[in-house]
């Protein structure tokens, strides 16, 4: 087989396998309200369901990233699938709530180093060119297995009635079945290795190599940080409960309503990965899309708008971001050190996810937020607004430099046959 068909049938099995553990992830926010109902869960303990997932990924995030550095991405893909696998187990348990946190903690834990690693390994499978679209594609799978979690309380309506233990069963055999693909793309990647690029010479770790990137790398860890921090809370934790207590509309319409931000994204990602790779401008691209964040809840709080509209900014705002992020991330730091630079990213934005979906529902406990009080979800929208506008100045602060620079950059087009290798990477 040669490489130019091997390196999409590793794409595709990279994006089988995310897509499985998206849906995982966001098999909370569909029965959040049966969980509320039928367990008596405040919202605090329905927040830390996902602050949890996070939790381990403080720490260990960097230590994954340079594991992945070390042993390579396909290996590490398999033994991060197969811990996904047994905490969607765990969770689908469920009962006691200890258990339930213990599996979303597994979960969250394996997860972070399944990304990252299928995020490295994409790089190495396509360090020739087209990476910004090949990791767009990955991401529009991944958005359909967060638009199935969203559109199951249709598709999937039977397992609902029967309560919140049988979705959360369903989302443990979509993960088990990404461990079977993330296998498949284990054996390929070790059958033919000698395809892909390989990395430079491994080197001892220190800890100057957490702080030895540029400026413009860092300008973009915090906007994935801080974007991270207000999307995933918002859309995976707290969204579909808003819309039900909020805007009065029952439980599949408000998964539907959530759906389309990543219904969105399947097609609107593969796009702007795309004009990443044939124009460049990916810092201009970057502030545009984190421009229509704050802009979103703006008009949740303030106006009385179609929910469509909210959503369809939050799908562009979720478009561009990722599909234009992660390769500019790989194409700022060295091919040794992408692991490390990808598990810094993930480690910081770790802690963003748990602080945030925890203070947000500490923040809807404390102003009493619910279907007799939907004013009390105005704080947790300022609070992602806030973050929002926030993630903006850090994109126009690397617009500015990558500006002042002189050549070379994110800003840069990397489709010509003269570019040189770390720039296609």
């Amino acid at each position: 087989m040669t490489e130019n068909r091997l390196k999409w049938v590793v794409l595709a099995l990279a994006a089988l396998t995310i897509m499985g553990s998206y849906y995982t992830y966001d098999s909370i926010a569909p029965i959040a309200e049966l969980l509320r109902s039928q367990r008596g869960f405040s919202q605090k303990q329905i927040g830390l369901l996902n602050a949890v997932f996070s939790l381990p990924n403080i720490p260990l995030a960097i230590v994954g990233g340079i594991l992945i550095d070390h042993i390579g991405a396909a290996r590490a893909t398999l033994g991060a699938a197969a811990l996904c696998t047994v905490g969607a187990v765990l969770t689908a348990v469920g009962d006691p709530y200890a258990v339930m946190v213990s599996g979303r903690l597994l979960f969250g834990l394996g997860n972070e180093t399944l990304y990252i690693a299928l995020l490295v390994g994409l790089a190495q499978w396509f360090h020739a060119g087209g990476g910004a679209l090949a990791i767009a594609l990955f991401f529009s799978m991944a958005r359909i297995g967060s638009y199935a979690a969203d559109t199951s309380t249709s598709w999937a309506a039977a397992t609902y009635t029967r309560g919140w233990q049988p979705p959360l069963w369903l989302a443990a055999g979509l993960t088990a079945i990404g461990l079977v693909t993330g296998f498949a793309y284990y054996l390929i990647d070790r059958r033919y290795a000698h395809l892909r690029v390989a990395g430079q010479a491994v080197e001892r770790f220190a800890l100057r190599d957490l702080t030895g990137f540029g400026r413009s790398f860092w300008y973009i860890l915090w906007l994935n940080v801080l974007f991270a921090s207000v999307f995933f809370p918002f859309r995976s934790t707290f969204s579909i409960q808003y819309f039900q207590d909020v805007k009065g509309i029952s439980l599949a319409q408000a998964g539907i309503a959530n759906s389309w931000v990543f219904f969105a994204a399947i097609f609107a990602t593969p796009v702007f990965g795309l004009i990443a790779d044939r124009i460049g401008k990916r810092a201009t691209l970057l502030t545009i899309g984190a421009a229509l964040m704050p802009l979103t809840f703006l008009i949740l709080v303030a106006t009385n708008w179609g929910l469509w509209v909210s959503t369809a900014l939050m799908g562009i705002s979720f478009s561009v971001i990722p599909a234009v992020i992660w390769p500019s991330t790989a194409m700022l730091v060295d091919k040794h050190r992408v692991g490390t630079a990808f598990g810094l990213i993930n480690m910081l934005q770790s802690l963003g996810l748990a602080v945030s979906n925890f203070g947000a529902g500490w923040l809807n406990d404390a102003f009493h937020a619910g279907p007799r009080n939907p004013e009390g979800y105005d704080a947790m929208l300022g609070m992602f607004a806030s973050l929002s506008l926030i993630a903006f100045v850090a994109t126009a602060l690397l617009r500015i430099r990558e500006r002042r620079s002189e050549g070379g950059g994110i800003e840069a087009v990397v489709v010509t046959s003269a570019a040189s290798p770390h720039q296609r990477h």
